[in-house]
């Protein structure tokens, strides 16, 4: 199966970042890919993190939502939509949420980010958890490739890369992170997460990101790649707009926790103190 990562240097302007979507899209689905994956943040980067608020959209309904039905639909793929701003149960926060359609242009799994990014380096300041509201539940849907095959799809959103617990609960054969990583914290750990998530869940991970200088004055890191079930690095788009696209096997991935049954190994318990845990 090919699958492709989009990279977005995403701006103020929710028309202007959907054409660029759009472009990016077809331009993926012309060359073969049959899953295509947006960035996190790949509808609007705002001036200040509050103006997501106004965007927000009910789920199942929004402008940005008939967006993403309407290109699976039009190009007969699978369409991951980085994130969005989903309504959230609290006032003044929004849900940073990322969904997945089936090539009819349904929805078929809707993941709320968990862990908020909070950083603070004296220059740089962020703190998710004042604008937005944290999901409670990892989410995977299965997805019938072309060739017959049925893959099991894991979504979580940037900083849930730094949480391996997470990845082993989603028992995913490809492991999706759209992602904004700060060009501090992506220099120093992304490609080495990544890799680390595929080595030790011996799956694919896919990871769109936003990448370059952004009109709010932010700088993300980019590098979207594509990192197979052994930990190599397949494709990469370093920086500005583009696509990393990869052709994925399922075959070989089972090959690979044949010859290293790691997963078989996997032990539960009892922290001291803290209850149970995974191991």
């Amino acid at each position: 199966m090919k699958i492709a990562a989009l990279q977005m240097v995403s701006e103020p302007s929710l028309e202007r970042n959907l054409k660029v979507a759009q472009t990016l899209i077809a331009q993926a689905a012309e060359q073969g890919a049959e899953l295509i994956a947006l960035p996190e943040y790949f509808c609007f980067m705002g001036q200040r993190d509050t103006d997501k608020l106004a965007l927000q959209e009910t789920l199942g309904c929004g402008p940005i939502q008939d967006f993403l039905a309407a290109a699976a639909r039009a190009h007969q793929v699978w369409i991951v939509g980085g994130t969005l701003p989903l309504a959230s149960t609290q006032a003044q926060r929004a849900r940073n949420s990322c969904l997945a359609y089936n090539p009819q242009g349904e929805l078929v799994a809707h993941y709320d980010k968990m862990h908020l990014f909070a950083f603070t380096n004296g220059t740089e300041h962020y703190d998710e958890a004042s604008v937005l509201e944290a999901g409670d539940q990892p989410v995977c849907f299965n997805l019938a490739s072309r060739d017959g095959e049925t893959w099991r799809v894991g979504l979580s959103v940037c900083y849930d890369l730094r949480f391996g617990a997470l990845y082993h609960a989603l028992q995913a054969d490809l492991i999706l992170v759209p992602s904004a990583f700060t060009h501090t914290t992506g220099q120093a750990h992304w490609e080495v997460l990544l890799r680390a998530r595929a080595i030790e869940n011996l799956a694919y991970v896919m990871a769109p990101a936003q990448g370059g200088v952004h009109p709010n004055g932010r700088h993300t890191w980019g590098h979207s790649m594509v990192v197979d079930s052994w930990g190599r690095v397949m494709q990469v788009q370093p920086e500005g707009s583009g696509i990393a696209m990869a052709d994925i096997s399922l075959s070989l991935l089972r090959q690979h926790r044949q010859q290293l049954p790691a997963l078989t190994h996997r032990r539960t318990i009892r922290s001291p103190g803290t209850g149970l845990a995974e191991i």
